[in-house]
């Protein structure tokens, strides 16, 4: 049975020139637009000047892009303060061309801990009903919805993907592999278009292995000949370095059939096997909106007698957990990983939901009167 699915769609909307708008960016600022439309409503409802909220998703903004892109080069390339240090900070690069490139390399724990500073920095100006604790406890509402956003986007990305399966939810991640055949880059690519299809001659392989069939159209006046050895060669060659998301062994030759189009170009019917992954972001991408709708509703129906910090300690145990969990589904992020018994998404994760067990179990312990 064939139950897998294939993603290769772009991460890209539109592009101009060496810019391009990607889906990615578009959902990350979504997720704070949405986010600050719930924090008006939330402040609304408990009766708190609405224009708070502007100068809290100014905070929130700045904490979560540079939190999470210095958590990422600390936690995973901190070879880049001595080798690229302007990178960390630069959203384009220069080699070998200029490129609008954003800001790439995103740590969630890192994201995390910007937020708790820049949400002290706030709480400092000690506003009725909003300190440290209670402000805590409403964007972790928010915060939600917008992990929501954020791991879609990495979906539309290909990235952060899970380990090979062979369950019916497994995605093969083909954009990657399109974008390389399609690559002009050269000059000397005759591939015009393709489309990536399931085999329904060849069985699922073992680890996630799935047949896959790429169908190659080329352009106007390619000959039979060139066509064949450029797959055997290029096409060859490309397929078997994306290891990550094809298993093409460079030991076998390549499997292909030539086929002459009604219009007289030549079209190729190329067979390899695809690797149907954990789609570990779509998984927490749910759990995200399944987490801020829990969240949501406890605020609402228990916003007059909550506690401060109950909120935010639901929010810590849960979600940590849950990427505690999901990290034993996804590939590693870098090499060195695959030596620890835990990696680095785990051991981060360790502290923040002991925080927020402690919180939580502070709050149902602490007197009433003060708590409020």
């Amino acid at each position: 049975m064939l139950s897998y699915f294939i993603w290769n769609g772009s991460p890209e909307i539109f592009s101009i020139g060496s810019f391009s708008l990607r889906w990615y960016g578009l959902l990350f600022a979504g997720g704070f637009l949405v986010s600050q439309q719930i924090l008006i409503y939330i402040f609304k409802k408990e009766g708190k000047p609405t224009k708070d909220v502007d100068t809290l998703t100014v905070y929130m903004v700045i904490a979560t892009v540079l939190g999470a892109r210095l958590g990422h080069v600390i936690f995973y390339q901190p070879e880049l303060f001595l080798t690229d240090p302007l990178s960390i900070i630069l959203p384009f690069e220069f080699s070998p061309s200029f490129r609008f490139t954003g800001l790439t390399g995103l740590a969630s724990h890192g994201g995390a801990i910007g937020i708790f500073i820049a949400l002290w920095l706030y709480a400092r100006k000690r506003k009725p009903g909003q300190n440290y604790l209670q402000i805590l406890d409403r964007i972790a509402i928010v915060v939600a919805i917008t992990g929501c956003f954020i791991r879609m986007g990495n979906f539309f990305n290909s990235e952060i993907i899970g380990v090979p399966t062979n369950s019916p939810f497994g995605v093969v991640f083909m954009n990657r592999v399109e974008q390389t055949l399609l690559d002009k880059g050269n000059g000397k690519n005759p591939i015009e278009s393709l489309s990536i299809t399931k085999n329904t001659d060849l069985p699922n392989g073992a680890n996630g292995r799935v047949p896959l069939q790429i169908y190659l159209f080329f352009t106007t006046g390619s000959d039979p000949v060139s066509i064949s050895s450029y797959i055997r060669t290029n096409v060859k060659y490309y397929l078997s370095q994306l290891d990550e998301f094809v298993d093409e062994p460079v030991s076998e030759p390549a499997r292909f059939k030539l086929v002459e189009e009604s219009s007289g170009t030549i079209a190729a019917r190329v067979q390899t096997f695809g690797i149907a992954r954990h789609p570990a972001q779509l998984y927490e991408s749910i759990s995200c909106l399944f987490l801020f709708l829990f969240l949501f509703w406890y605020w609402n129906k228990y916003k007059n007698d909550l506690p401060p910090g109950r909120l935010f300690a639901y929010f810590m145990i849960i979600l940590w957990s849950l990427r505690f969990s999901y990290e034993f589904i996804k590939e590693n992020q870098v090499d060195f990983e695959g030596d620890m018994t835990l990696n680095m998404g785990q051991l981060l994760s360790i502290p923040l939901l002991l925080a927020g067990v402690i919180l939580l179990v502070w709050t149902y312990r602490k007197p009433k009167n003060l708590t409020s």
